[in-house]
């Protein structure tokens, strides 16, 4: 069954999802400079940046419940736990991800690198090798390190705890990854402009998977907690649910337009997308 709820104002645009473990979800309005918090019962709080163009793009949940949140548009990363502290950090800063390090680890896509905020707020940034790459999105990996998506490098990133990088290039150099979260065995990914889905287990080769449309564009991937992974379909304006062998095994309309981006899957097992239109669409 699919529900959903209105977040933020007309044109606010929730772009990213993530759900804490009581099963609060907070969602990024990436064109009103809002974060909104969505408890299991209840209105949607909103939470003001105090920059309208900041451009709160992705968000990451601390074990401690605060919430961090990447400003593309003015190159900060916010914690938000009932307090609100802001740090720059510069580069542009889209993807983010706690570290087993304790770290908070970023994406800095102007910068063509990947960043660490310490947590007494020391920024440092790491040049990813080559040219014009575009790291995207970054998770923690079932190794213990670090991993990003290169979007114009058509590869994935590794990045230990120390700061060294090291590139794993897919087969197609046009398929631009973008989405990447990790199971406790492997990482998936969505290679937008390919129309598929990976996995990779670090250590061995990747294995892709062609979506039924390969004009979908799939954008985010979140692991189901059983071996495979949901990820949304822009392009398609879907959300469709992949097994461990890579076969789709469901695919569901969210309407016209819908444009969905970020998702995630609560701990109850509920599907989270986070639809640009301007819904948040829960699938159980």
């Amino acid at each position: 069954m699919l529900t959903r709820i209105a977040v933020g104002e007309p044109g606010a645009g929730p772009y990213a999802v993530a759900v804490d473990a009581a099963g609060v979800a907070w969602i990024t309005l990436v064109h009103s400079g809002q974060v909104a918090r969505l408890p299991p019962a209840g209105p949607p709080e909103l939470h003001d940046l105090g920059n309208p163009d900041s451009r709160p793009s992705l968000l990451a949940l601390g074990p401690d419940g605060a919430a961090w949140v990447t400003r593309g548009g003015d190159d900060r990363i916010d914690r938000i736990d009932g307090t609100h502290r802001s740090f720059p950090v510069g580069g542009g800063p889209y993807g983010i991800a706690l570290g087993p390090d304790g770290g908070v680890w970023f994406t800095a896509i102007g910068a063509d690198a990947v960043g660490r905020l310490s947590p007494d707020g020391e920024v440092a940034l790491m040049p990813v090798p080559g040219d014009s790459g575009m790291p995207a999105m970054i998770t923690a990996g079932p190794d213990g390190a670090m991993w990003f998506t290169l979007n114009r490098g058509a590869a994935l990133g590794r990045v230990d705890t120390a700061g060294e990088i090291t590139l794993h290039p897919l087969p197609d150099p046009g398929c631009g990854p973008v989405g990447i979260a990790a199971d406790n065995d492997a990482l998936w990914f969505a290679e937008i402009g390919a129309g598929r889905v990976g996995r990779l287990v670090p250590g061995e080769a990747p294995r892709e998977f062609d979506l039924p449309d390969r004009a979908a564009r799939p954008h985010a991937v979140a692991p189901d907690g059983a071996g495979g992974c949901w990820v949304t379909l822009w392009a398609a304006s879907a959300l469709a649910h992949l097994d461990e062998r890579g076969t789709v095994t469901a695919l569901h309309d969210l309407g016209e337009g819908e444009e969905p981006h970020g998702l995630a899957v609560a701990p109850d097992g509920a599907v989270l997308v986070a639809l640009e239109s301007g819904h948040l669409v829960t699938l159980r």
